[in-house]
């Protein structure tokens, strides 16, 4: 069995961070590992608190995996702090890991910050470098460019910008465009793919981020080019979010079991 890690924040409430990897990696059949960045106290209606883990533990935590049951692959979700950033760039340079996606958790869906500056800038300079996939919904997008992305030409060029300046693939995903949630991917060879999907009527929502990073990584863990697995994991994350699970009182979590029901 092939395994993947997640290196992100635990969600109390089960929903997104390392609980959603954790789902959707089972789910897929692969052996999930985890790398635990920050603990969070929040549920459907929001996060009320966030405690960091220390950057020497995040190290032990990720020696402790490479040493012993090593990951085809990695996804990299909430890092919070410079110092974090700092070991987990340290630490997967040291064990030569390979099929990397970053998802750069920066914006809430609510629109609020969840990193600043200073941790923002290690991101793209630290982890950037080593991802193979980059996985930034719209606003995330924006923070990064520094403007507004409201169009597909906007998404476009955003993600080649990007794609240059890494070298890595480039996912600016379209779930806040407001009539279609269509995500463009462009290669570092400049290949433009879009993946077209209609809205689904629902408000929760909660996870859908995390779940398609994870997704992606199960992909590249069992071989499957860059552009296949962002296919299928957009058709899991459809899936999971069309089975209709209605949890709690806020954005619910998606249903990531929904292919075994």
């Amino acid at each position: 069995m092939k395994a993947v890690l997640s290196i992100a924040g635990s969600d109390s409430s089960g929903g997104a961070g390392i609980q959603a990897d954790i789902k959707t990696i089972a789910a897929h059949k692969l052996f999930a590992e985890t790398v635990i960045t920050a603990l969070t106290a929040q549920n459907t209606l929001g996060v009320r608190d966030v405690l960091n883990v220390a950057p020497e533990f995040v190290t032990e935590q990720i020696g402790a995996v490479f040493e012993d049951i090593v990951p085809q692959a990695v996804k990299i979700g909430m890092v919070s702090q410079v110092e974090i950033i700092e070991a987990i760039a340290q630490g997967l340079r040291a064990h030569n890991a390979s099929n990397i996606v970053v998802d750069p958790v920066m914006v809430a869906t609510s629109g609020a910050r969840l990193i600043d500056e200073g941790a923002q800038s290690a991101l793209v300079r630290l982890l950037f470098p080593l991802a193979d996939v980059i996985t930034p919904n719209l606003p995330e997008a924006e923070a990064l460019m520094g403007g507004p992305i409201t169009t597909e030409a906007e998404m476009e060029h955003a993600a080649c910008v990007l794609a240059k300046q890494v070298n890595a693939a480039v996912l600016i995903k379209g779930g806040h465009l407001a009539d279609t949630a269509d995500d463009v991917l462009v290669l570092p060879d400049e290949t433009v793919r879009w993946y077209r999907a209609p809205h689904i009527a629902t408000d929760n929502t909660h996870g859908t981020g995390c779940t398609l990073s994870s997704a992606i990584a199960c992909g590249l863990a069992r071989g499957l080019s860059v552009e296949e697995a962002v296919g299928q994991a957009k058709e899991f994350v459809r899936g999971a979010l069309a089975a209709g699970l209605n949890l709690g009182r806020g954005s619910g979590p998606l249903d990531h079991m929904w292919a075994y029901e």
